[in-house]
């Protein structure tokens, strides 16, 4: 800080942060809330008093947190609210020094990491996070690790760059014409049409998407398939759970009854039979999955039945995923007994989704590098950006990759 001028800009506010108590990176809420964005820099006048502000009229992080970020006279973050603390993380976070040279990326990936924070916060779905809801998550914790860690695929949740990459490559694979949305046709070919065609269309029916978009266009945004990929790929996470819950309980009453259970299950018959494969009769399929649920009342199932069984995934894919139903009838019941009651720290559904179709990527990236290039210093020659901080050549190609893919587009819009 300039002690002559008493003022600072937001990188000194850093160094502010850390004296104040505070995380490393709550320094751009700060540095805005003193009113150093209009002028680029905070006094030490202007600092003070909103520094006694905030500590007068709130008393933990959750609160201080949701102020600082918060729009005047709100008690709740919208998505637009993160902004300016993730292009901090982004413009300055060593993890990311390689996305200097590439603005194009700032937005898609500051966009997937607030649909992340939203997927697993905002247990409400109201689009508002409040203190409550930040208090019960992991964010402040998992925000304050990353002045420790260096590595930012290090910190999976929310903020990874390897998962972006992941969930933005799945899109661009889907968005034929890459307007940054996708219709009905598109979503449907996710993992090889493994959904059902009536789920993909409860998907856009609105039942798990905010905005207008979804259901006077047929078009669903890159926000929303964030929460679709999520969901899809980690369907023991209770957001999943809810958000597939939506898509089935077709009349909106809060349970899935066995008219709405057989409405989906005669699509998969239907995909079986073509198959050559003779499907259970519904209603022996039926005993099956009531047995495997064990509803609190006969004849219908809750989303409290769902979270409580921990089997959501099974059920789920039984009714509308017939690539991965299949794989669970073929699998020894007793791995999956072990897997219920397994209750170690182990990786999520989605990390290892994300994990394993990275190294995927890399691995396609890599080979079509050799055969164009013949040799990675031969690509790396022209590489338009060098992520040397990442520590290996893969990630250089993978970003270049990248680069090729989202170059000419516009910023992804938030929803």
């Amino acid at each position: 800080m300039d002690i002559e001028d008493q003022k600072a800009d937001i990188y000194e506010m850093g160094k502010i942060a850390k004296v104040c108590g505070c995380p490393l990176y709550w320094k751009a809420p700060m540095f805005r809330a003193a009113g150093g964005e209009k002028t680029g820099f905070v006094t030490a006048q202007s600092f003070i008093a909103m520094w006694k502000k905030l500590l007068n009229n709130h008393h933990d992080d959750a609160s201080k947190f949701i102020w600082l970020l918060a729009k005047p006279s709100c008690s709740y973050l919208e998505q637009e609210d993160f902004i300016p603390l993730l292009q901090d993380v982004v413009d300055t976070h060593p993890g990311l020094t390689f996305l200097k040279d590439a603005p194009e990326f700032h937005s898609r990936y500051i966009t997937t990491v607030v649909q992340r924070i939203f997927y697993t916060v905002n247990r409400s779905w109201s689009g508002k996070i409040t203190s409550t809801e930040i208090r019960k998550s992991n964010f402040l914790q998992t925000l304050a690790l990353l002045e420790e860690e260096e590595d930012i695929n290090q910190i999976t949740d929310y903020f990874s760059y390897e998962h972006f990459y992941v969930i933005y490559c799945k899109f661009w694979e889907l968005d034929g014409d890459h307007d940054l949305y996708i219709s009905q046709d598109d979503l449907s070919r996710y993992n090889d049409q493994a959904s059902s065609s009536r789920i993909i269309e409860r998907i856009f029916s609105g039942a798990v998407t905010r905005g207008k978009t979804v259901q006077k266009e047929g078009r669903m945004s890159y926000a929303d398939f964030v929460w679709f990929l999520i969901s899809e790929e980690d369907k023991r996470n209770p957001t999943s759970i809810e958000y597939w819950f939506r898509c089935m309980d077709v009349d909106g009453d809060g349970v899935l009854s066995m008219y709405e259970l057989e409405y989906f299950y005669e699509e998969q018959c239907e995909r079986m039979e073509a198959m050559g494969i003779e499907p259970l009769p519904f209603h022996d399929l039926l005993c099956q999955m009531l047995d495997l649920v064990k509803p609190a009342s006969d004849g219908k199932i809750t989303l409290r039945d769902l979270k409580r069984c921990r089997m959501a995934h099974i059920f789920y894919d039984t009714f509308f995923n017939l690539e991965k139903y299949l794989d669970h009838e073929q699998r020894d019941p007793f791995a999956v007994q072990k897997d219920i009651e397994n209750d170690g720290p182990e990786p999520s559904d989605w990390d290892r989704f994300a994990a394993e179709e990275y190294e995927a990527l890399v691995t396609e990236e890599s080979a079509q590098v050799q055969l164009q290039e013949g040799s990675f210093e031969d690509y790396e020659a022209d590489e338009p950006v060098s992520p040397s901080e990442f520590g290996n050549k893969g990630n250089k190609i993978v970003t270049s990759s990248l680069s090729e893919k989202c170059g000419k587009l516009q910023a992804v819009d938030e929803e």
